[in-house]
């Protein structure tokens, strides 16, 4: 019997989660023949089959996650019969003789009773039904033990002035450090006059605000938004994240720019003036990769989640050729025809949210990736001209870089050259 695992479907994911069955167990299969849908990160991906032979297992349902290298089916290829062993992760189940031999040990030493002595633990403990505190003297109308009455010395802390909330009037540590803390506060108290103080009077408990009944359920997180989830994650834990803000006046542009195009071609022109922000940083290791040519992975907002994209070679296409990517890249996006190449190695990222609404953001990096730009609504603002003021057209730009592998310096420069090509009639 032969088991066929996930493989990586090409994004370096750890897991995929199955869509839809398109064999059912005991059907006959040949090589390339389409078995299954699986959802990834972005897309969905038909996996064929491997083999020709007959389906006999088939390891997980509809909505099931399946990890890369976790058995997804099992074969029966020619020449076998249903009864032969399976290769691979299905082999090697049994318990070893000797195995079986040691969990009756095993058991028995788990099944020991525990020891009579609870520990030799100072202090205040909790033993069956029994709490043992520490022996304490009595002299002067104050209980106090050893270590306290040590630690009072030691802070200087005068037991005479200090108020006991232990059991049955006892000085705590507690009491001494508080003391210790509110001199002031400590010397305002009377002294003793009994030799049992009474404890501080207790407030009345507040009865807890009754808890508001939830009115959604509960769903679990699938698909692009469970894969969103992570990489969100990890970017938090691993990323030095430092954003900087600015805006472009784009009053000088020609009429027609397409405005997704221009800010692709203006990461390039960005790059150019400072390339480490197109660029990879493998904090592991302490190495930067700068890349020659740019792929941007592209943001873009769907009711499944975020996807991002690879937009390829911007440095060296057209305004035209940008467009059509782009073009291509929407269709993708809402067919679920993403191809899993797409989904990776970009060298630069940019969301343009702007479209919807917001002024300013702290985009996410997706490492190795150092550096994202976001575009945000663009607005008409007043602004002082030679003799006079005139309305000019805005665009805010937010740049979050990884400050690990990149300086504030080099960050505003590139911004800067953004800003300047932006800025550029056409």
């Amino acid at each position: 019997m032969k088991v066929f695992n996930l493989p990586d479907l090409g994004e370096g994911l750890p897991d995929a989660e199955i869509v839809e069955w398109l064999v059912a167990e005991g059907d006959e299969v040949k090589t390339d023949q389409p078995m299954v849908n699986m959802e990834t990160a972005k897309a969905v991906v038909e996996v064929p089959s491997p083999f020709t032979g007959k389906i006999a297992k088939l390891h997980g349902a509809a909505g099931d996650v399946i990890d890369t290298g976790a058995p997804l089916v099992s074969f029966l290829v020619e020449g076998e019969e249903e009864g032969e062993r399976s290769e691979g992760v299905e082999a090697g189940d049994d318990v070893s003789t000797a195995d079986a031999a040691a969990e009756p040990a095993a058991d028995e030493a788990a099944a020991e009773e525990p020891r009579a002595d609870s520990g030799t633990v100072v202090g205040a403990m909790e033993s069956s039904d029994a709490v043992v505190t520490d022996a304490y003297s009595d002299v002067g109308g104050i209980k106090v033990t050893p270590a306290v009455r040590a630690l009072a010395r030691k802070l200087k802390v005068d037991l005479a002035t200090v108020t006991p909330t232990g059991k049955d009037g006892v000085v705590t540590r507690k009491d001494i450090e508080d003391a210790s803390r509110n001199p002031q506060a400590s010397a305002s108290q009377p002294s003793r006059v009994t030799r049992h103080p009474s404890p501080p009077p207790q407030r009345p408990a507040t009865p807890p605000a009754p808890r508001p009944e939830a009115t959604g359920e509960w769903e679990p997180i699938r698909g692009t938004r469970r894969t969103m989830a992570r990489v969100m994650s990890e970017s938090h834990a691993k990323v030095v994240a430092t954003t900087l803000m600015d805006d472009a006046d784009i009053h000088a542009w020609a009429w027609g720019q397409d405005t997704s195009v221009r800010l692709l071609r203006s990461l390039w022109a960005g790059a150019q003036a400072e390339p480490g922000l197109n660029a990879w940083y493998d904090g592991e290791q302490g190495m930067r990769m700068i890349h020659k040519g740019m792929d941007v992975g592209m943001a873009v907002d769907t009711p499944d989640g975020l996807f991002a994209a690879a937009l390829r070679n911007i440095h060296s296409s057209t305004a035209g050729e940008v467009r059509e990517s782009l073009n291509r890249l929407k269709d993708n996006v809402q067919n679920r025809a993403i191809p899993p190449e797409d989904l990776k190695d970009y060298t630069i990222m940019l969301s343009n949210f702007g479209v919807f609404a917001g002024r300013y953001a702290t985009p996410i990096i997706n490492p190795p990736c150092v550096c994202i730009v976001a575009a945000g609504k663009s607005r008409h603002e007043v602004v002082p001209v030679l003799g006079g003021v005139e309305a000019h057209k805005i665009i805010p730009l937010s740049l979050t870089f990884d400050h690990r592998a990149v300086t504030g310096g080099e960050a505003a420069r590139f911004l800067k050259a953004m800003i300047e090509d932006l800025q550029k009639p056409e």
